[in-house]
Protein backbone atom coordinates (compact mmCIF):
# COMPACT_ATOMS: atom_id res chain seq x y z
CA UNK A 1 0.00 0.00 0.00
CA UNK A 2 1.46 3.35 -1.06
CA UNK A 3 1.69 6.29 1.34
CA UNK A 4 -1.05 8.16 -0.52
CA UNK A 5 -3.34 5.12 -0.43
CA UNK A 6 -2.67 4.74 3.31
CA UNK A 7 -3.58 8.39 3.92
CA UNK A 8 -6.78 8.05 1.89
CA UNK A 9 -7.75 4.98 3.90
CA UNK A 10 -7.02 6.71 7.20
CA UNK A 11 -9.14 9.62 5.99
CA UNK A 12 -11.88 7.07 5.46
CA UNK A 13 -11.45 5.96 9.08
CA UNK A 14 -12.16 9.54 10.19
CA UNK A 15 -15.28 9.55 8.00
CA UNK A 16 -16.59 6.25 9.34
CA UNK A 17 -15.95 7.40 12.91
CA UNK A 18 -18.00 10.57 12.38
CA UNK A 19 -21.40 9.03 13.25
CA UNK A 20 -19.96 7.43 16.39
CA UNK A 21 -18.52 10.82 17.40
CA UNK A 22 -21.97 12.41 17.11
CA UNK A 23 -23.68 9.60 19.01
CA UNK A 24 -21.06 9.41 21.78
CA UNK A 25 -21.00 13.20 22.21
CA UNK A 26 -24.79 13.33 22.43
CA UNK A 27 -24.86 10.52 24.99
CA UNK A 28 -22.07 12.21 26.97
CA UNK A 29 -24.13 15.40 27.26
CA UNK A 30 -27.24 13.45 28.29
CA UNK A 31 -25.40 11.43 30.92
CA UNK A 32 -23.60 14.51 32.22
CA UNK A 33 -27.09 15.80 33.02
CA UNK A 34 -27.86 12.59 34.91
CA UNK A 35 -29.99 10.77 32.30
CA UNK A 36 -28.94 7.47 30.68
CA UNK A 37 -30.35 7.15 27.17
CA UNK A 38 -30.12 3.40 26.74
CA UNK A 39 -32.23 3.53 23.56
CA UNK A 40 -29.14 4.46 21.52
CA UNK A 41 -28.97 1.28 19.46
CA UNK A 42 -32.57 1.47 18.26
CA UNK A 43 -32.34 5.25 17.90
CA UNK A 44 -29.44 5.01 15.45
CA UNK A 45 -31.38 2.53 13.33
CA UNK A 46 -34.59 4.58 13.41
CA UNK A 47 -32.82 7.86 12.59
CA UNK A 48 -30.88 6.18 9.78
CA UNK A 49 -34.12 4.97 8.24
CA UNK A 50 -36.06 8.17 8.95
CA UNK A 51 -33.31 10.45 7.72
CA UNK A 52 -32.90 8.47 4.51
CA UNK A 53 -36.67 8.38 3.94
CA UNK A 54 -36.98 12.16 4.43
CA UNK A 55 -34.07 12.88 2.08
CA UNK A 56 -35.43 10.42 -0.48
CA UNK A 57 -38.89 11.99 -0.54
CA UNK A 58 -37.76 15.63 -0.51
CA UNK A 59 -34.52 15.15 -2.50
CA UNK A 60 -32.92 17.34 0.14
CA UNK A 61 -30.04 16.12 2.30
CA UNK A 62 -30.49 18.86 4.90
CA UNK A 63 -34.06 17.74 5.57
CA UNK A 64 -32.81 14.19 6.01
CA UNK A 65 -30.41 15.28 8.75
CA UNK A 66 -33.03 17.51 10.38
CA UNK A 67 -35.42 14.55 10.43
CA UNK A 68 -32.75 12.40 12.09
CA UNK A 69 -32.11 15.03 14.77
CA UNK A 70 -35.86 15.43 15.38
CA UNK A 71 -36.38 11.68 15.77
CA UNK A 72 -33.40 11.46 18.12
CA UNK A 73 -34.73 14.32 20.26
CA UNK A 74 -38.23 12.77 20.34
CA UNK A 75 -36.93 9.38 21.51
CA UNK A 76 -34.74 11.08 24.13
CA UNK A 77 -37.73 13.08 25.40
CA UNK A 78 -39.63 9.83 25.94
CA UNK A 79 -36.76 8.60 28.11
CA UNK A 80 -36.73 11.96 29.94
CA UNK A 81 -40.50 11.97 30.54
CA UNK A 82 -40.53 8.39 31.81
CA UNK A 83 -37.56 8.90 34.13
CA UNK A 84 -37.88 12.53 35.25
CA UNK A 85 -41.64 12.99 35.43
CA UNK A 86 -42.86 9.43 35.96
CA UNK A 87 -39.80 8.41 38.03
CA UNK A 88 -39.44 5.11 36.18
CA UNK A 89 -36.20 3.19 35.66
CA UNK A 90 -34.10 4.83 32.95
CA UNK A 91 -32.44 1.52 32.16
CA UNK A 92 -35.72 -0.36 31.70
CA UNK A 93 -37.35 2.38 29.62
CA UNK A 94 -34.26 2.86 27.47
CA UNK A 95 -33.85 -0.86 26.83
CA UNK A 96 -37.49 -1.25 25.77
CA UNK A 97 -37.18 1.78 23.49
CA UNK A 98 -34.01 0.34 21.95
CA UNK A 99 -35.94 -2.78 20.91
CA UNK A 100 -39.02 -0.80 19.83
CA UNK A 101 -37.07 1.68 17.70
CA UNK A 102 -35.09 -1.12 16.07
CA UNK A 103 -38.22 -3.03 15.07
CA UNK A 104 -39.97 0.17 13.95
CA UNK A 105 -37.06 1.02 11.69
CA UNK A 106 -37.26 -2.38 9.98
CA UNK A 107 -41.06 -2.28 9.69
CA UNK A 108 -41.46 1.32 8.53
CA UNK A 109 -38.38 1.14 6.33
CA UNK A 110 -39.54 -1.86 4.28
CA UNK A 111 -40.98 0.25 1.38
CA UNK A 112 -37.70 2.15 0.86
CA UNK A 113 -35.28 -0.74 1.40
CA UNK A 114 -32.67 -0.92 -1.34
CA UNK A 115 -33.73 2.32 -3.03
CA UNK A 116 -31.14 4.79 -4.28
CA UNK A 117 -31.32 8.23 -2.71
CA UNK A 118 -29.22 11.36 -2.33
CA UNK A 119 -25.79 11.05 -0.80
CA UNK A 120 -23.26 13.42 0.74
CA UNK A 121 -20.28 14.09 -1.49
CA UNK A 122 -16.73 14.97 -0.55
CA UNK A 123 -16.15 18.72 -0.30
CA UNK A 124 -12.38 19.40 -0.23
CA UNK A 125 -11.53 22.68 1.47
CA UNK A 126 -9.64 25.08 -0.84
CA UNK A 127 -5.93 25.42 -0.06
CA UNK A 128 -6.22 23.31 3.12
CA UNK A 129 -6.79 20.12 1.14
CA UNK A 130 -3.42 20.66 -0.60
CA UNK A 131 -1.44 20.51 2.66
CA UNK A 132 0.73 17.37 2.63
CA UNK A 133 -0.62 14.54 4.81
CA UNK A 134 -3.01 16.71 6.85
CA UNK A 135 -4.88 17.83 3.75
CA UNK A 136 -5.61 14.24 2.69
CA UNK A 137 -6.57 13.20 6.21
CA UNK A 138 -8.70 16.07 7.46
CA UNK A 139 -9.64 18.42 4.64
CA UNK A 140 -11.00 16.09 1.95
CA UNK A 141 -14.12 15.06 3.81
CA UNK A 142 -17.85 15.67 3.56
CA UNK A 143 -19.61 18.48 5.42
CA UNK A 144 -20.85 16.30 8.29
CA UNK A 145 -17.37 14.91 8.98
CA UNK A 146 -16.07 18.48 9.19
CA UNK A 147 -18.94 19.21 11.57
CA UNK A 148 -17.93 16.22 13.74
CA UNK A 149 -14.46 17.77 14.15
CA UNK A 150 -16.05 21.07 15.22
CA UNK A 151 -18.47 19.26 17.55
CA UNK A 152 -15.65 17.63 19.52
CA UNK A 153 -13.99 20.97 20.29
CA UNK A 154 -17.29 22.81 20.86
CA UNK A 155 -18.58 20.16 23.29
CA UNK A 156 -15.33 20.15 25.24
CA UNK A 157 -15.33 23.97 25.56
CA UNK A 158 -19.01 24.03 26.50
CA UNK A 159 -18.84 21.30 29.16
CA UNK A 160 -15.61 22.40 30.86
CA UNK A 161 -15.15 26.10 30.08
CA UNK A 162 -18.57 27.77 30.19
CA UNK A 163 -20.98 28.63 32.98
CA UNK A 164 -23.89 26.60 31.45
CA UNK A 165 -21.47 23.67 31.13
CA UNK A 166 -20.60 23.98 34.80
CA UNK A 167 -24.33 23.89 35.59
CA UNK A 168 -24.71 20.84 33.32
CA UNK A 169 -22.06 19.02 35.32
CA UNK A 170 -23.66 20.19 38.52
CA UNK A 171 -27.09 18.72 37.80
CA UNK A 172 -25.44 15.38 37.05
CA UNK A 173 -23.10 15.38 40.03
CA UNK A 174 -24.92 17.23 42.82
CA UNK A 175 -28.41 18.23 41.67
CA UNK A 176 -29.44 19.40 45.17
CA UNK A 177 -26.54 21.88 45.25
CA UNK A 178 -27.39 23.06 41.72
CA UNK A 179 -31.01 23.53 42.80
CA UNK A 180 -29.94 25.65 45.77
CA UNK A 181 -27.96 27.83 43.38
CA UNK A 182 -31.11 28.49 41.37
CA UNK A 183 -31.04 25.78 38.72
CA UNK A 184 -34.29 24.16 37.63
CA UNK A 185 -32.76 20.71 37.68
CA UNK A 186 -35.53 18.71 36.00
CA UNK A 187 -36.11 21.34 33.30
CA UNK A 188 -32.39 21.38 32.50
CA UNK A 189 -32.33 17.59 32.44
CA UNK A 190 -35.15 17.65 29.88
CA UNK A 191 -33.24 20.22 27.83
CA UNK A 192 -29.90 18.41 27.80
CA UNK A 193 -31.45 14.98 27.27
CA UNK A 194 -33.29 16.33 24.20
CA UNK A 195 -30.14 18.12 23.00
CA UNK A 196 -28.06 14.99 23.45
CA UNK A 197 -30.71 12.96 21.61
CA UNK A 198 -30.76 15.46 18.72
CA UNK A 199 -26.96 15.35 18.38
CA UNK A 200 -26.93 11.55 18.57
CA UNK A 201 -29.82 11.49 16.09
CA UNK A 202 -27.47 12.86 13.41
CA UNK A 203 -25.49 9.61 13.56
CA UNK A 204 -28.18 7.61 11.75
CA UNK A 205 -28.44 9.88 8.67
CA UNK A 206 -24.64 10.07 8.55
CA UNK A 207 -24.68 6.33 7.92
CA UNK A 208 -27.61 6.15 5.50
CA UNK A 209 -26.71 9.33 3.60
CA UNK A 210 -22.93 9.03 3.62
CA UNK A 211 -20.93 6.20 5.21
CA UNK A 212 -23.28 3.34 4.25
CA UNK A 213 -25.53 5.11 1.77
CA UNK A 214 -29.08 3.80 1.51
CA UNK A 215 -31.37 1.80 3.77
CA UNK A 216 -30.87 -1.95 3.72
CA UNK A 217 -32.94 -3.05 6.71
CA UNK A 218 -31.55 -5.91 8.75
CA UNK A 219 -28.43 -6.14 6.57
CA UNK A 220 -27.54 -2.49 7.03
CA UNK A 221 -24.83 -3.47 9.52
CA UNK A 222 -25.90 -0.84 12.06
CA UNK A 223 -27.50 -3.09 14.67
CA UNK A 224 -25.17 -3.23 17.66
CA UNK A 225 -23.37 0.06 17.09
CA UNK A 226 -25.54 1.82 19.66
CA UNK A 227 -24.25 -0.48 22.38
CA UNK A 228 -20.70 0.32 21.30
CA UNK A 229 -21.57 4.03 21.58
CA UNK A 230 -22.69 3.49 25.18
CA UNK A 231 -19.45 1.65 25.90
CA UNK A 232 -17.40 4.44 24.29
CA UNK A 233 -19.22 7.00 26.46
CA UNK A 234 -18.04 5.12 29.54
CA UNK A 235 -14.55 4.61 28.08
CA UNK A 236 -14.50 8.35 27.41
CA UNK A 237 -15.00 9.10 31.09
CA UNK A 238 -17.95 11.33 30.18
CA UNK A 239 -15.51 13.72 28.49
CA UNK A 240 -16.04 14.76 24.82
CA UNK A 241 -12.37 14.60 23.79
CA UNK A 242 -11.79 11.16 25.27
CA UNK A 243 -15.09 9.85 23.87
CA UNK A 244 -14.02 11.07 20.42
CA UNK A 245 -10.72 9.22 20.85
CA UNK A 246 -12.70 6.06 21.63
CA UNK A 247 -14.79 6.55 18.48
CA UNK A 248 -11.69 6.91 16.30
CA UNK A 249 -10.04 3.93 18.00
CA UNK A 250 -13.05 1.73 17.28
CA UNK A 251 -13.20 2.85 13.62
CA UNK A 252 -9.46 2.21 13.29
CA UNK A 253 -9.83 -1.30 14.71
CA UNK A 254 -12.62 -2.01 12.20
CA UNK A 255 -10.40 -0.82 9.35
CA UNK A 256 -7.46 -2.90 10.58
CA UNK A 257 -9.72 -5.95 10.54
CA UNK A 258 -10.29 -5.41 6.81
CA UNK A 259 -6.63 -4.64 6.07
CA UNK A 260 -5.27 -7.65 7.96
CA UNK A 261 -7.70 -10.12 6.42
CA UNK A 262 -5.65 -10.77 3.21
CA UNK A 263 -2.44 -11.01 5.27
CA UNK A 264 -3.94 -13.65 7.60
CA UNK A 265 -5.65 -16.15 5.29
CA UNK A 266 -5.71 -18.80 8.02
CA UNK A 267 -7.88 -16.66 10.29
CA UNK A 268 -11.63 -16.79 9.55
CA UNK A 269 -12.90 -13.47 8.19
CA UNK A 270 -15.62 -13.37 10.84
CA UNK A 271 -13.00 -13.31 13.63
CA UNK A 272 -11.35 -10.17 12.28
CA UNK A 273 -14.71 -8.51 11.64
CA UNK A 274 -15.90 -8.92 15.23
CA UNK A 275 -12.48 -8.38 16.86
CA UNK A 276 -13.07 -4.62 17.54
CA UNK A 277 -16.06 -5.45 19.74
CA UNK A 278 -14.26 -7.66 22.34
CA UNK A 279 -11.28 -5.30 22.23
CA UNK A 280 -13.56 -2.40 23.17
CA UNK A 281 -15.07 -4.51 25.96
CA UNK A 282 -11.56 -5.28 27.25
CA UNK A 283 -10.70 -1.57 27.21
CA UNK A 284 -13.95 -0.86 29.06
CA UNK A 285 -12.93 -3.34 31.75
CA UNK A 286 -9.63 -1.53 32.15
CA UNK A 287 -11.55 1.71 32.72
CA UNK A 288 -13.58 0.21 35.55
CA UNK A 289 -11.35 -2.12 37.54
CA UNK A 290 -8.31 0.12 37.99
CA UNK A 291 -9.18 0.78 41.65
CA UNK A 292 -9.99 -2.83 42.55
CA UNK A 293 -8.07 -4.30 45.48
CA UNK A 294 -6.97 -7.38 43.54
CA UNK A 295 -5.48 -5.13 40.84
CA UNK A 296 -3.40 -3.30 43.44
CA UNK A 297 -2.17 -6.64 44.84
CA UNK A 298 -1.29 -7.88 41.35
CA UNK A 299 0.59 -4.69 40.53
CA UNK A 300 2.60 -4.92 43.75
CA UNK A 301 4.05 -8.24 42.59
CA UNK A 302 5.36 -6.78 39.33
CA UNK A 303 8.89 -5.42 38.87
CA UNK A 304 9.14 -1.66 39.40
CA UNK A 305 9.97 -1.03 35.74
CA UNK A 306 6.71 -2.71 34.69
CA UNK A 307 4.49 -1.70 37.59
CA UNK A 308 4.84 2.06 37.18
CA UNK A 309 3.81 2.34 33.49
CA UNK A 310 0.95 -0.13 34.02
CA UNK A 311 -0.28 1.84 37.05
CA UNK A 312 -0.07 5.10 35.08
CA UNK A 313 -2.06 3.55 32.24
CA UNK A 314 -4.77 2.31 34.60
CA UNK A 315 -4.97 5.73 36.29
CA UNK A 316 -5.26 7.43 32.90
CA UNK A 317 -8.04 5.07 31.82
CA UNK A 318 -9.96 5.19 35.09
CA UNK A 319 -13.22 7.15 34.95
CA UNK A 320 -15.94 7.91 37.48
CA UNK A 321 -19.54 8.41 36.30
CA UNK A 322 -21.57 11.48 37.34
CA UNK A 323 -22.61 10.86 40.95
CA UNK A 324 -26.35 11.28 40.25
CA UNK A 325 -26.44 9.43 36.93
CA UNK A 326 -29.77 7.60 36.69
CA UNK A 327 -31.00 9.02 40.02
CA UNK A 328 -34.30 10.99 39.89
CA UNK A 329 -34.31 14.40 41.55
CA UNK A 330 -37.23 15.53 43.70
CA UNK A 331 -37.40 19.03 45.16
CA UNK A 332 -39.59 17.90 48.05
Amino acid sequence: MTTQALLINLGGVLTSAGPIVFAATGETISERAGVINLSMNGMILLTAMGGFAAALVTKNLAIGFIAGAAIGAAVALIVAFASITLKQSQVAVGFVLALLCRDLSYFLGSPIMGKTGPRLTIAPLPFLSDIPVLGTLFFRQDVMTYLSFVLILAAWIFVFHTRPGMMLRGIGERPAAAYVRGANVNRLRYLYTALGGAIAGLAGPMYSLSVKAGWKGTISGLDGLGWIVLAITIFGGWKPLRAAFGAYLFALLQWLGLVLQPALPGVPAQVLQVAPFPLMILTLLLVNFGDAEWVARSLSRLPESVRRPVARLLRALHATPPASLGVPFDTE
